[in-house]
């Protein structure tokens, strides 16, 4: 199966009639057609393996890879190491002008687990792309058991949202116009926080620590 890599971000879409944002690939990340149409492909990152669909005039946005994606194997240790990283990416996300996207995952703007990913994936570490894949991607642990760089998760029948823990009792998210901000902002971890905090402190299912880095299928 041909493998390619992106010369540039690319917006990729939940249906083939693509209308609606599903996720993006940003540049230099590798992807695999799935089925091949005259208008429209269906592709599989290669790196989380989700599957979307491209139209078929970006694919002049691909170039095919000399050497095929190969997941790396990193250590909780090692990714322990890049968590004062991986947060200080997410504030400086917070820094530029942004508004919550549905799908976006190279900024400016983001979805809360597209942030999430890109910001481990700045530090060579592959998440899955969705919250709920996310929280069971991780080892779950106890609200006790929290330290900065773990995951929050949020929904009220299912996981639908995350956060990323900061240390004392704070974390960040991109969240919706809906219930949060419409924008990266920093929220309270309880009861005494603004109206936005408590929102979702009413809503959370859990907590995760990322030990290991995705290791897609290598085919």
């Amino acid at each position: 199966m041909k493998e390619y890599i992106c010369l540039n971000n690319l917006d990729l879409y939940e249906t083939k009639d693509c209308q609606k944002l599903a996720t993006q690939a940003a540049r230099g990340r590798h992807l695999r057609p799935i089925t091949q149409e005259d208008n429209v492909w269906q592709v599989q990152l290669c790196e989380d393996e989700y599957q979307a669909w491209l139209p078929a005039k970006k694919i002049i946005d691909l170039q095919q890879a000399l050497l095929a994606y190969k997941p790396s194997v990193v250590t909780r240790e090692t990714i322990s190491k890049r968590l004062e990283t991986i947060i200080a990416y997410t504030l400086q996300a917070m820094q530029q002008p942004n508004y919550y996207l549905w799908g976006g995952t190279v900024g400016p703007n983001y979805d809360c687990s597209g942030l999430i990913q890109a910001a481990f994936a700045a530090s060579r570490i592959w998440l899955p792309r969705d919250s709920y894949q996310q929280a069971d991607f991780t080892q779950k642990i106890t609200q006790a058991e929290l330290s900065p760089g773990d995951l929050i998760f949020f929904g009220y029948q299912k996981v639908t949202h995350v956060g990323l823990y900061r240390g004392k009792g704070s974390y960040i998210h991109s969240s919706g116009k809906d219930l949060g901000r419409n924008s990266i902002g920093i929220d309270q971890l309880g009861e005494d926080g603004d109206p936005i905090s408590r929102a979702y402190y009413r809503q959370i299912r859990g907590f995760g620590r990322v030990v290991s880095s995705y290791m897609a299928k290598v085919s």
